[in-house]
């Protein structure tokens, strides 16, 4: 199991009848454009405002609270246009979704009011730059890699005493040193090499509840939020809208989170697993981006020194070097 606890591959190749690393079964090509909503849509503002304005309560932005009967949960658009300093007309447009012409000084003001942290607030920058994007002038994001480096690959591999992987924003697994590959061993199960798609793993294939355990909600969640955030970044990438779509339509756990509109950066925290070997193992981690890919991270993890996870990561370790261990036929240098 693993678990991301926050303190601050070409997988799926979205053509119909292949099946693609993170389970054995053949996605669901979504047909008709836009999948679900999933591209930057007025709906797609409109839920994420009001899902934020639902959560805060008058005492939490301190306005008193006149009578016991609130007729919707969290604040009222007045309030929030109160809040913000701007008509409520003007909020009212823009929680219908419209942000063509929002400026810098509106949303941040709009966030302030709303209670936006950093990783909400670059979602609400996301959304209104989509919506102020012409189809002429979208500008083609950074593709996303499916690949290392060899440099980055020898990186890794130099990391002997530290779990290590490197993934996309699309949470690829691309590439991990050996004890990396020893850790997330129930990835590449039944012969599977990298790419391999980390959430379609977490919700999809049957093994993936039993390897995240008993956090397995937190984790998931933390995923969902993950694949939300890059989803405003770039909103035009057809390979992760045909992910979130296959996702949305087989996943009911996958389907009620992404409903909630969170987001969230992924920089370090801690990772709980149960692993088939080891057992119950929490590390510590902090994610990099790779300045010259900026699709790619590279995550390092490590035990509390004396602790019982030093002790299992040092088990892991000794099987990593054995046969039984990933990767077998799964190439770690060039």
């Amino acid at each position: 199991m693993e678990c991301d606890t926050p303190m601050k591959t070409a997988g799926h190749t979205g053509e119909e009848g292949k099946a693609v690393p993170g389970n054995d079964r053949t996605p669901h090509t979504l047909r008709g454009g836009p999948s679900l909503g999933i591209v930057v849509s007025r709906n797609e503002i409109k839920e994420f405002l009001a899902s934020r304005r639902a959560r805060i309560t008058p005492q939490q932005a301190g306005l008193p609270a006149y009578g016991g009967n609130r007729r919707v949960p969290g604040l009222r658009r007045e309030e929030v246009a109160m809040l913000a300093g701007m008509s409520v007309d003007y909020y009212v447009r823009l929680e219908r979704g419209n942000l063509s012409g929002a400026s810098e000084a509106v949303l941040d003001s709009l966030a302030r009011a709303l209670q936006l942290d950093e990783a909400e607030r670059d979602h609400l920058r996301d959304l209104a730059r989509a919506a102020n994007t012409t189809p002429h002038r979208r500008r083609r994001a950074p593709q996303q890699q499916t690949r290392v480096p060899p440099n980055v690959q020898r990186i890794l591999d130099s990391m002997t005493d530290a779990p290590a992987f490197v993934r996309n924003s699309r949470l690829d697994l691309l590439a991990a040193n050996r004890l990396g590959f020893a850790l997330y061993a129930p990835l590449f199960a039944d012969g599977r090499k990298p790419p391999v798609n980390m959430a379609r793993f977490k919700f999809l294939d049957p093994r993936g509840r039993e390897f995240f355990g008993r956090h397995w909600e937190e984790s998931m969640n933390n995923t969902v939020a993950l694949l939300r955030t890059e989803a405003g970044r770039d909103p035009y990438d057809k390979v992760l809208t045909d992910l979130i779509g296959e996702l949305v339509t087989r996943s009911e756990d996958f389907r009620t989170a992404w409903a909630r509109h969170n987001v969230r950066l992924h920089y370090t925290g801690l990772k709980h697993f149960h692993h088939p070997v080891v057992g119950d193992l929490t590390l510590a981690f902090d994610a990099m981006q790779l300045p010259a890919q900026p699709s790619l991270s590279l995550t390092a993890m490590s035990a509390r020194p004396g602790s019982p996870d030093e002790d299992a990561l040092k088990l892991l370790a000794s099987w990593a070097a054995t046969d039984e261990a990933p990767p077998r036929g799964i190439r770690t240098s060039s």
